[in-house]
């Protein structure tokens, strides 16, 4: 029994007139998330030094291709945080060598984010450590199971 069972159980003894399934479904979403990114992503990211956010800026400034350089507007949209979180984030990996802050081209008051090589090294290895990491933890399920409940959490989430 998982703790969405408990809860499940519990709530049909207090309010037996209350559906389960949404219950159980969005409680083993929630309990899924929190424990892969506490015991599985957070000590990951946490081997190259980094916390889940940084890594986040990280690569998304490497996915978004050479000259691997986005506003930071484009970043925190991309990344779906206010602003101010993504100061934080900047100065930090700027601190460290990971990124930098050049001067816009096109907007003489605008700044544009790079990664430096030593924030693509750290990425590229990371990324490769953190898929592998994630590949193990879904094989507790075959590949068609894998290919099912990702399609059913897209469209969940397409419909939300």
């Amino acid at each position: 029994m998982d703790r969405a069972d408990m809860a499940v159980e519990q709530w049909a003894r207090e309010r037996p007139d209350l559906p389960s399934l949404p219950m159980a479904v969005f409680g083993r979403l929630a309990d899924a998330a929190e424990r892969v990114t506490r015991d599985h992503m957070n000590p990951l990211f946490a081997e190259s030094g980094l916390q889940r956010g940084e890594f986040d800026v990280l690569a998304t400034l490497r996915r978004s291709g050479e000259p691997f350089m986005l506003s930071p507007t484009r970043l925190y949209e991309a990344l779906m945080i206010s602003s101010g979180g993504m100061t934080n984030r900047l100065d930090r990996l700027e601190r460290v060598g990971l990124v930098e802050r050049r001067p816009d081209p096109n907007d003489r008051r605008g700044k544009l984010i790079a990664l430096t090589d030593a924030g693509r090294r750290v990425v590229d290895e990371t990324i490769g450590r953190h898929v592998a990491n994630e590949e193990r933890l879904l094989s507790v399920l075959t590949p068609a199971e894998q290919e099912r409940l990702n399609a059913l959490l897209k469209k969940l989430i397409t419909g939300i």
